[in-house]
């Protein structure tokens, strides 16, 4: 018998242990709620300059605007249907302001350094153009339908990156992909996944084994939907035994945890409200829930 979530027992999770943004993209999701107190509770992150930040990524606790909070914030209202092109195009100007001088979209900035943050968010001095966050965002504009002044020159900076790309990390391999899943040239789009595809298999980036303990990448960390461009690079049985895996992963409080080194308190709190949304969201568009 495949493997199912307790979505009561999350329900209760999040009540008990998340923000107010995941209880909302609980109830939107999978209660019925509408798309505005996701919003709302997404806008509150927001800062005059059009950019998020105040740990909307949880592993970046500054309050100051930052490409990672920014894109997290266009993803959520993405997924949960409650896109507001304010909000969005506000974000975007920031982008366009910050941007390297190439284009695209910087990892981290160095207004991160003076306040808690992850060991491995490492702000550079001058900041240039990252495949992780310009690929994410890039790749929710083009789903959007979106012309921003940003897009040209960030997409000039993926299709050149992906070209060079030789020993990718699995979030440069993230970026890509939401990248080329909505690029509206699938030719081109198609030629570069060969190549990518070919890169991930022979990186050791994904962990095929279900049963793999510590910090590892699975199938559905790059495929997570069965409309995934990387989908066909996994065998059925394999994403199968992954998503037992994912749904045998919620815990005895109702919620799930990740496996990457916890540094904070706080940012393990929000990491785990969110993250047991988005492994609900998975099962479910998966035919488990």
């Amino acid at each position: 018998m495949k493997k199912t979530p307790d979505f009561d027992a999350a329900a209760g999770f999040l009540t008990a242990r998340a923000r107010v943004l995941d209880r909302r993209m609980f109830q939107r999701l999978f209660g019925g709620g509408g798309a505005g107190p996701v919003r709302d509770a997404v806008a509150a992150y927001r800062n005059d300059d059009g950019g998020f930040g105040y740990g909307l990524e949880p592993d970046l606790r500054t309050a100051a605007s930052q490409p990672a909070a920014t894109e997290m914030a266009l993803r959520i209202m993405d997924q949960c249907d409650a896109w507001d092109d304010r909000l969005a195009g506000d974000a975007l100007d920031w982008l366009l302001a910050v941007a390297p001088a190439g284009g695209g979209a910087p990892f981290v900035l160095p207004s991160a350094a003076g306040d808690p943050h992850a060991p491995w968010w490492q702000p550079a001095p001058e900041p240039a153009a990252s495949l992780v966050q310009t690929g994410q965002v890039a790749g929710l504009l083009y789903a959007r339908g979106s012309s921003h002044p940003w897009l040209a020159p960030a997409t000039q900076v993926m299709w050149a990156g992906i070209e060079t790309l030789d020993q990718p990390g699995a979030y440069e391999i993230f970026g890509v992909l939401a990248f080329l899943e909505q690029v509206p040239d699938r030719a081109r789009a198609a030629a570069a996944f060969e190549r990518v595809g070919a890169l991930l298999r022979a990186s050791g980036l994904v962990s095929i084994d279900p049963g793999a303990a510590g910090e590892a990448y699975t199938p559905l960390d790059f495929a997570p939907l069965p409309g995934s461009l990387a989908r066909p690079l996994f065998d059925p049985e394999v994403i199968e035994a992954h998503l037992d895996r994912l749904a045998a992963g919620q815990l005895d409080d109702g919620g799930w945890m990740f496996g990457w080194p916890s540094w904070s308190p706080a940012a393990e709190a929000d990491w785990r409200g969110f993250l047991t949304v988005d492994a609900l969201r998975v099962l479910r568009a998966n035919g488990r829930a």
